[in-house]
């Protein structure tokens, strides 16, 4: 027998052993001669595949150490180009039973990036599902060639207005279960023409699982963040429920002791008849009590409905001289008994588009509070003028301005300034905050400006 055939029986089981450095006979060239050529190609070929396969299994068993799926990602792309070349990886997964395929996460080298994370299709007789029905990796190497043949694929065009011109498309399937597609792209056409699938395939069934695993902990952890955040906001407005019950009880018993002393003294039986300026002064009180109490019964709705997020707007176009003139009638009748007016400095005419009700909220607002710290006798000024496409309307006093200790909590719930009314009058801390919410619910705008000791000018802006 050729001696020949015996190195190369025993360079066969040294193959087999996994040693690829065979010293093979493959002179002369007759048949023996082109067998020992043909063996250590293959030895090559298998030398070669094996490196492959286990750099494959050392980045995904590295990448695998990750938890979340970004930085199991990352790891893809910086870790995967000594096996597959490409400028830019994408992620996308099925949502919707499988219905839907939303890119999740792109990295890429070039500047432009026209198919973001987001960005969904219908995957029902897309040529993605037939990918997914095969199981197999899908290879472009003429994006160009391939958006002329199918002008309706939306998402091939974002790729070639990126600038890539080939693909390399695995489908990942985890357990059995599609999961959704990783793509990589290269700006060179023709890139994957002489890849080896089987390698891709090795490939995508390790990223599948490792995908799927980081994908469903970072979902937990997404779940478990809105739980945290929703937890804070339980607090929150549990901390608010206990302020409102807080200051109802000590805002409201005062009220009420002093009704209950002015109806003991209107029921007492002493024989001693009160004067009618009495009996005007107790009314007044009962008057001025009550009216304080409806206010902050008022307010403590209101902002109890803002929170909950029941705060509901029903927009319609409107006069806004019409408006403006009420407000002033209205507060001009509250205004008498301090002498102070409330005056309508400009004529406008025009229609702005807004709740009247909740406008009405933050007009009687500011012109309470006009009157409320302005001195007796003095003139509160309203002015409207057209800002833009939208309204501005001013309310001006005459009271103590706006200190600098007050400035950053003006419009803050329950903020209660240091300044206080002129007339005894009081305050529940929660009317700015109310206006605030409301003109923030038609898009607009509310602020103050203020000298010191000469007055303030609260307006606000309604687009």
């Amino acid at each position: 027998m050729d001696d020949r055939i015996e190195k190369m029986i025993d360079a066969a089981n040294q193959l087999k052993g996994g040693n690829f450095k065979v010293d093979l006979p493959i002179s002369p060239l007759d048949e023996v001669g082109r067998l020992g050529r043909a063996l250590q190609e293959l030895a090559g070929s298998l030398e070669l595949r094996y490196q492959e396969l286990n750099r494959l299994n050392q980045i995904t068993a590295r990448i695998n150490a990750g938890f979340m799926l970004e930085p199991i990602l990352e790891g893809v792309y910086h870790d995967f180009r000594p096996l597959i070349p490409y400028n830019r990886i994408g992620l996308a997964l099925l949502e919707d039973s499988g219905k839907t395929l939303r890119a999740r996460w792109a990295k890429t080298d070039r500047q432009r990036v026209r198919l973001e994370a987001g960005y969904a299709a219908a995957m029902e007789g897309s040529s993605l599902q037939d990918v997914l029905n095969r199981r197999e990796p899908r290879i472009l190497n003429d994006l160009v060639n391939y958006l002329a043949q199918k002008p309706t694929s939306d998402s091939t065009r974002l790729i070639v207005e990126e600038g890539f011109r080939s693909s390399l498309t695995c489908p990942l399937v985890a357990n059995g279960v599609a999961v959704g597609f990783i793509f990589f792209s290269s700006v060179t056409p023709g890139t994957y023409a002489d890849v080896h699938v089987e390698v891709f395939k090795q490939i995508a069934g390790q990223l599948s699982m490792i995908v799927e695993k980081g994908r469903l902990v970072s979902d937990l952890a997404e779940h478990s963040q809105q739980i945290e955040r929703q937890n804070e906001e339980l607090k929150r407005l549990n901390y608010i429920k206990n302020f409102f019950l807080g200051m109802a009880v000590h805002d409201l018993r005062n009220p009420v002791a002093n009704i209950q002393l002015i109806s003991d003294v209107l029921l007492g039986d002493d024989g001693q008849p009160l004067s009618h300026d009495e009996l005007q002064g107790f009314v007044k009180d009962i008057n001025q009590q009550s009216r304080f109490m409806a206010e902050l019964i008022n307010d403590i709705l209101s902002v109890a409905e803002i929170e909950a997020g029941q705060m509901k707007l029903a927009p319609v176009n409107f006069e806004v001289a019409a408006f403006l003139h009420e407000a002033v009638r209205r507060y001009n009748r509250l205004a008498e008994v301090k002498h102070t007016r409330v005056v309508l400095e400009t004529e406008v005419s025009g229609k702005i588009r807004g709740d009247p009700q909740r406008l009405r909220q933050v007009i009687d607002n500011l012109l309470s509070n006009a009157v409320k710290y302005s001195p007796l006798g003095s003139v509160v000024r309203v002015f409207a003028e057209q800002v833009g496409g939208g309204w501005r309307i001013k309310v001006q006093d005459q009271g103590p301005g706006i200190s600098e200790k007050d400035r950053p909590r003006l419009f803050q719930d329950f903020a209660r300034l240091s300044a206080r009314p002129t007339g005894g009058e009081k305050s529940t801390g929660l009317g700015l905050a109310i206006a605030r919410r409301v003109v923030e619910a038609h898009s607009g705008q509310i602020g103050a400006e203020n000298q010191p000791g000469q007055g303030a000018t609260f307006w606000f802006e309604i687009p």
